[in-house]
């Protein structure tokens, strides 16, 4: 951790109620920011203990409901940096999915699936950054936007596909504003693989699954690890940080060596 690379920063983090947008928000406040702006969909109890973390490590915390999906959410959202006058780094984190791994299944999904899951994974991204933007554009140093994307977005795997067609079209969008929205605004994105979380506890999954999703990583990924919450947050925060300040335009890869296949044979287990 680089403590004081966020000295003074005001953050604002979407779906920071839990996993990996508590992570980057209660990370923020460990490296020195002013104030953290914590997003929550529905789950108020969980987005306050958040606060609570955030407060404990001397930030002052704004907990602010809405759905990303809407417009006028995303809007009342950015409004609640207006205090403050700028926002210097914002987490594009809140993201869904629809549990259909077996690809080959195109009954398991419909259009609905689809039209939802881009609703919150795409356009509510975008409709974030534009609601920020002048806040964003208002610091001395470029605003940072960092979008939580996925290796799926690479590799075409993950929970299903309308899933993975959405995080790929996050990080198009992501080049897309890199290149419109500068030299104000840097747009980055961050793209993990498996993440210990209870993510993979929800949507109706067989019990034991995440077990389960944790030893297959651990014996197959060529790091052999299974990354924390804190593990991908270190390296989204990075990205939100002046640490990155020359770096736009850019799709992190924080996987532990997902994308390049499985693990060196002689380190597989039998």
């Amino acid at each position: 951790m680089a403590k004081g690379d966020f000295d003074g920063m005001v953050v604002l983090v979407t779906g920071a109620s839990t996993g990996l947008g508590r992570a980057i928000a209660v990370g923020a406040a460990e490296r020195g920011a002013e104030a953290v702006i914590i997003n929550y969909a529905s789950n108020s109890e969980d987005a306050e203990v958040t606060a609570i973390e955030v407060r404990a490590n001397g930030a002052k915390a704004i907990v602010v409901q809405g759905d990303v999906a809407s417009d006028a959410d995303c809007r009342r959202i950015a409004a609640s940096a207006e205090p403050f006058g700028r926002i210097d780094a914002l987490f594009n984190n809140a993201g869904t999915t629809k549990f259909a791994p077996n690809h080959a299944d195109l009954d398991a999904v419909d259009a609905d699936d689809f039209l939802r899951l881009y609703s919150v994974n795409v356009v509510g991204a975008f409709q974030m950054i534009r609601a920020c933007r002048p806040l964003l554009e208002a610091g001395k140093s470029a605003g940072a936007v960092v979008n939580t994307s996925s290796i799926a977005a690479i590799t075409g795997i993950g929970s299903s596909v309308p899933y993975a067609a959405s995080k790929g079209a996050m990080t198009t969008m992501t080049l897309s504003l890199a290149r419109a929205l500068a030299p104000k605004i840097r747009v980055n994105a961050v793209c993990p693989g498996f993440i210990d979380t209870v993510w993979f506890d929800k949507g109706g999954q067989a019990p034991g699954t995440r077990d389960r999703l944790r030893a297959g990583v651990c014996a197959s990924m060529p790091l052999q690890v299974a990354s924390t919450a804190e593990d991908v947050a270190a390296s989204t925060l990075f990205l939100g940080s002046p640490l990155s300040r020359h770096v736009t335009g850019e799709a992190l890869k924080v996987d532990a060596g997902m994308h390049l296949g499985q693990a060196p044979a002689a380190r597989r287990k039998d």
